[in-house]
């Protein structure tokens, strides 16, 4: 993992082991409170492990009572909170993924870049091409430029 870093030096690298550590942490954190049971899990897609998005989602929806305690879970405390604020950066990089392989393979089926900007919402075919661009140069899985 950290052949990605070979350039930085011992003292840039703590910031971002540290971030990876809390990542970890925060995921295991909310997996371990309230992912345990066959039914807690079922919340899920994935029933064997919670995703960063997963947990995100979880955490705001136990908050806001759309999804509900299971016999003695526990309730959503601050530190729940905090673990699922440490996992949104993770959680965007998840749907940015989703969307720029969307993008790509709609693009591959030949829908048109104006086709693609209307399902987006945005105005014009440039700013959906921009947009492709954006999260492909964002993302690892999507490195290269959108399609002409």
């Amino acid at each position: 993992m950290w052949s990605a870093l070979p350039s930085l030096n011992r003292s840039q690298r703590a910031p971002d082991e540290a971030r990876v550590q809390r990542a970890y942490t925060s995921l295991f954190r909310i997996a371990e409170r309230h992912a345990v049971t066959d039914g807690q899990r079922r919340r899920q897609t994935q029933s064997h492990m919670i995703s960063p998005y997963e947990a995100v989602r979880l955490v705001s929806f136990l908050l806001s009572g759309a999804a509900q305690l299971e016999g003695e879970e526990p309730e959503v405390d601050r530190a729940d909170i905090t673990a699922a604020l440490c996992l949104l950066p993770l959680a965007r990089a998840e749907i940015d993924e989703v969307e720029v392989g969307l993008l790509k393979m709609a693009h591959g089926r030949g829908m048109t870049w104006s086709e693609i900007a209307f399902g987006l919402g945005l105005e014009t075919s440039q700013a959906a091409r921009q947009r492709c661009e954006r999260l492909a140069s964002r993302t690892e899985t999507g490195a290269g430029k959108a399609d002409e």
